[in-house]
C-alpha cells in the first residue's frame, strides 16, 4: 500500500508540474490551447515512462502507462481549452498601461469595452493625459489606477480581461515585462495599430487596437534553451581547446599583435556588453576609420584583414572566443547578431524599425546569418531577425544550428581545396610539372 501510495504521489507530481504552465489560464487561440496541452501530457508520460526504465521498483505496466496516458490526453487539454479565459461578470473591462501618455486618449476612445483606468509610471502626471493630435488637448476622464510595479495587482483586483499597452518606442523592456505579466494572468494583450511594431503583431487590418501575437517563451522552454547554449558553450570550448591554441599561436608569429579583439555590441532591449573575438585585422585596423561594416560581408576584399585573419573568417574560427559570452549568459547560441552600437545608431537612420531585433538576447548565429545576409542590407537582416523572433522555439534553433555547423564545415572544406589547387603540383626534382 505504501509502495502504491507512493507512486501515486510521483505520477501526481510529474504531471502537475508538466502542466504548470498552464495553470494560470492563458489569452491563447483555441487550437494553440489544446496543443499546448497536448505537448504537456506527451511530456508527463514520456518522463514516467523514462523514470520506470531507470527505477525497475516503480516501472509501471505498459498497458496501464498507455491508458493513463491516453485519458489524460483527452480530458486535460479539454480541462485547459475551457478555462483558457479568465471568467469576467459583465461587461469586459481594459486597462491602458504605458508611460506614453499623449496616447491614452486616443486608445481609450478606440477601446471598445469599458476602460477602467490606466497603470503608468509615478513620473507620468494626470495632467500630461490629454496632449494628443497635433497639440490639440482630449480630456479623458479615467483614474490612474497604480504604476508599473502594480501591474499584476491591479489586473486583477479590477478583474480586467484586456490591457492595452502603450510604450514609447525606448522602453522596450517595460513593453515586454507588461507583456509578460498579462500572459501569466491570463489578460489579453493588444496595441493602437498606429503604434504597433511588426515584431509584436501582423494582423494590422485596418482595426484600431490589435491583438497582439507575440507571446513570451514558456519558463521551462527559457530553462531548456539555457542549458542548452550552457552545454553547446562549454563543450565547445573544450573540444576546441587544440584548435584554439593553434590560432592564438598563428595570429602572434604573423605579426605580433595581440591574439584578441574586444568590442562593445548591443544586447537586449539595447544594453551593450563586450565580446571579444580572434583578431583578423592588422592591429588597431578601425583606429583612423572608426567601426565600419567589413568590405568582405558586401563580397569585397578588405585589405585590413590579415592572412590569418582570411582563414580563421572563411572557417568562422574567429567566432570561437564568443561561446564564453554564451556560457556568461551575455549571448545565446541561436538570436539576432549583435552588431556594435555605432553600427545599430547608423542602420536604425537608415531603418527606422531596426531596435525591434532586441526583444530578445543576441545570438552566434541566427536566420539571417544562415541566409546569407549581413549588415549590409540591414532592412532584409531586420525581416529574418523579426520572423527568429516570432517563430524561435527549441525546434526552431536546432534546424538553425546544425544549418550553421553544415556551413561551416563546407566552407572549411572550399577553403581547403581552394589551397590545395593554388599549391604547385612539382616533381620529383622539386620543378613544377607541366
Amino acid at each position: 500500500m505504501q509502495e502504491f501510495a507512493f507512486e501515486a504521489l510521483t505520477t501526481a507530481t510529474i504531471v502537475a508540474v508538466a502542466f504548470a504552465p498552464l495553470y494560470k489560464p492563458q489569452p491563447r487561440r483555441l487550437l494553440d490551447t489544446w496543443l499546448f496541452a497536448v505537448r504537456r501530457t506527451a511530456i508527463a508520460v514520456l518522463a514516467l515512462a523514462t523514470i520506470g526504465y531507470f527505477d525497475y521498483t516503480y516501472k509501471l505496466p505498459r498497458l496501464t502507462l498507455i491508458t493513463a496516458g491516453a485519458v489524460l490526453m483527452a480530458t486535460l487539454p479539454a480541462y485547459f481549452v475551457a478555462i483558457r479565459r479568465r471568467p469576467v461578470d459583465g461587461e469586459e473591462r481594459t486597462v491602458i498601461v504605458g508611460n506614453a501618455a499623449e496616447r491614452i486618449p486616443r486608445i481609450s476612445r478606440a477601446a471598445d469595452a469599458n476602460v477602467v483606468g490606466y497603470v503608468a509610471p509615478q513620473a507620468v502626471k494626470d495632467s500630461e493625459i490629454g496632449m494628443i493630435d497635433g497639440g490639440h488637448v482630449t480630456s479623458v476622464d479615467i483614474p490612474r489606477l497604480g504604476g508599473l510595479s502594480r501591474l499584476e495587482e491591479v489586473l486583477l483586483s479590477h478583474n480586467a480581461d484586456t490591457a492595452v499597452l502603450s510604450f514609447a518606442g525606448e522602453d522596450r523592456s517595460e513593453l515586454f515585462g507588461a507583456l509578460a505579466v498579462c500572459h501569466e494572468n491570463g489578460v489579453e494583450a493588444q496595441i493602437h495599430s498606429d503604434y504597433a511594431d511588426p515584431v509584436l503583431t501582423n494582423e494590422i487590418d485596418g482595426e484600431p487596437l490589435v491583438d497582439i501575437d507575440l507571446e513570451p517563451w514558456d519558463p521551462q522552454d527559457q530553462v531548456l534553451k539555457r542549458l542548452f547554449d550552457i552545454c553547446f558553450a562549454g563543450v565547445g570550448l573544450v573540444v576546441l581547446t587544440p584548435i584554439i591554441a593553434v590560432i592564438a599561436i598563428a595570429i602572434k608569429l604573423e605579426d605580433g599583435g595581440p591574439i584578441l579583439y574586444w568590442q562593445e555590441r548591443t544586447a537586449v532591449f539595447g544594453k551593450t556588453f563586450t565580446i571579444a573575438k580572434f583578431r583578423s585585422m592588422v592591429p588597431n585596423a578601425e583606429s583612423e576609420s572608426g567601426a565600419t561594416i567589413s568590405a568582405e560581408d558586401a563580397g569585397g576584399t578588405d585589405p585590413r584583414v590579415t592572412p590569418v585573419g582570411t582563414v580563421l573568417r572563411t572557417s568562422h574560427l574567429d567566432e570561437i572566443p564568443q561561446l564564453w559570452s554564451v556560457l556568461l549568459g551575455d549571448m545565446s547560441v541561436v538570436g539576432p547578431r549583435p552588431e556594435r552600437p555605432s553600427l545599430d545608431a547608423d542602420m536604425e537612420s537608415a531603418v527606422e524599425e531596426w531596435p525591434n531585433r532586441w526583444f530578445v538576447r543576441p545570438g552566434l548565429t541566427g536566420l539571417a546569418q544562415i541566409n546569407g545576409v549581413t549588415g549590409t542590407d540591414p532592412e532584409r537582416k531586420l525581416q529574418y531577425d523579426i520572423e527568429y523572433i516570432r517563430q524561435q522555439s527549441l525546434s526552431f534553433d536546432g534546424k538553425i544550428v546544425i544549418r550553421q555547423l553544415y556551413q561551416v564545415l563546407t566552407d572549411a572544406i572550399s577553403l581547403l581545396r581552394s589551397d590545395a589547387a593554388d599549391t604547385p603540383d612539382t616533381g620529383d626534382d622539386g620543378t613544377p610539372n607541366r
